[in-house]
């Protein structure tokens, strides 16, 4: 199973920490990053290779992870000289991707069981599933139902439930033929595409943990409560890997110390 993690983008609602590193390189608790729990569940779920899609800050990425032996996975990259937005950088792997694979945002915290929504999608004939999440929205007021000037109906501070996507997608490779590569697009324009052509898309119901780290508060929920957090998230601890471009330096002997 393969996936492509969409990491490059500029974090900007979460400066100025991401001035200095990518987002999918923040550190959550003491010894992990975004990234890191991420490329960790993917291998627990049985994806064998990955796609990284970088741009900002993308040799930093690069540095820490390395081919993706760390996790057991074979990761390549792809790198935009431009941002392409969310759905753009597939357009230039239409010829190495598998038929079907998995799409994520590389900044998402969650329980979800990746290898079972790619299955999902894999027998259902949609060329599209995307995960979502239900979301229930209080409303602190009463609300009008109004008709022609006329008042037809009164709901006292209603709660209003949707679904969401959870950046998280199987995806054919089908879905990607009809653009070019280098195209700017973005996720919205790809579902409103599928439904002007009258394409199946599917979606995969989720009820567990999902957290979208987008903004500063969500990071710092993430930190708050990563110790509750963690044995959902992690199977077991991981060490943070050295870059194999980072090398020891020799430190020489205090004066009087034995060589």
């Amino acid at each position: 199973m393969h996936a492509v993690i969409l990491a490059g983008g500029k974090g900007v609602r979460l400066r100025p920490y991401t001035t200095a590193l990518p987002k999918p390189l923040m550190p959550i608790g003491d010894s992990h990053s975004i990234l890191q729990i991420v490329l960790d569940q993917l291998s627990s779920c049985g994806f064998t290779s990955v796609t990284l899609a970088i741009n900002h800050l993308g040799p930093l990425i690069r540095a820490f992870v390395g081919d993706g032996s760390h996790w057991g996975l074979s990761i390549d990259y792809v790198e935009e000289d431009k941002p392409l937005s969310t759905v753009g950088p597939l357009f230039g792997l239409k010829d190495s991707l598998p038929d079907e694979f998995l799409v994520m945002n590389g900044d998402i915290l969650t329980d979800l069981d990746y290898g079972d929504l790619l299955r999902t999608h894999a027998v259902s004939g949609a060329k599209l599933t995307v995960a979502t999440s239900e979301r229930v929205h209080r409303i602190d007021f009463g609300v009008l139902d109004v008709a022609e000037g006329r008042i037809t109906g009164f709901r006292e501070k209603p709660s209003l439930t949707y679904s969401v996507s959870m950046g998280v997608y199987g995806m054919s490779r089908k879905a990607l033929a009809p653009y070019p590569p280098g195209l700017p697009f973005g996720f919205d324009q790809l579902v409103l595409d599928l439904l002007d052509r009258g394409e199946h898309a599917a979606t995969y119901p989720f009820g567990g943990f999902w957290l979208d780290i987008g903004r500063p508060e969500d990071y710092d929920e993430a930190n708050r409560n990563f110790a509750e957090l963690k044995p959902i998230l992690l199977r077991e601890p991981l060490p943070v890997p050295v870059s194999p471009a980072v090398t020891a330096v020799p430190v020489a002997p205090a004066v009087g110390e034995p060589v």
